[in-house]
């Protein structure tokens, strides 16, 4: 087995990581909700994504990895609406 594609993987997901942080610190404030709605929008598809990926028969290394792509995408999406539906109620009509 060889470590090039591996390091690849590895070397593609940190410069992601990275480009990602200081795109997110350079969004201003206003531009929050529209972005996390997309952002919701794409970790569904990664569910989606993930679950063919957790569901291959024999139980390997894709297996583990889409189980774990499951729960993390789904506390994103489930933590994504909260934070949306709060600054929205923050802007929406004050009841008295």
């Amino acid at each position: 087995m060889t470590l090039g594609p591996l390091l690849i993987g590895i070397y593609v997901f940190v410069l992601a990581s990275f480009v990602g942080f200081e795109m997110i610190t350079k969004v201003p404030p206003t531009l929050h909700t529209p972005l996390m709605s997309g952002a919701n929008a794409i970790s569904g598809i990664t569910i989606v994504g993930a679950v063919a990926a957790a569901t291959t028969a024999p139980p390997n290394v894709a297996n583990i990895l889409g189980a774990i792509a499951i729960v993390t995408a789904t506390i994103n999406v489930v933590g994504g609406f909260l934070v949306t539906d709060r600054m929205l109620r923050m802007f929406g009509k004050k009841k008295k």
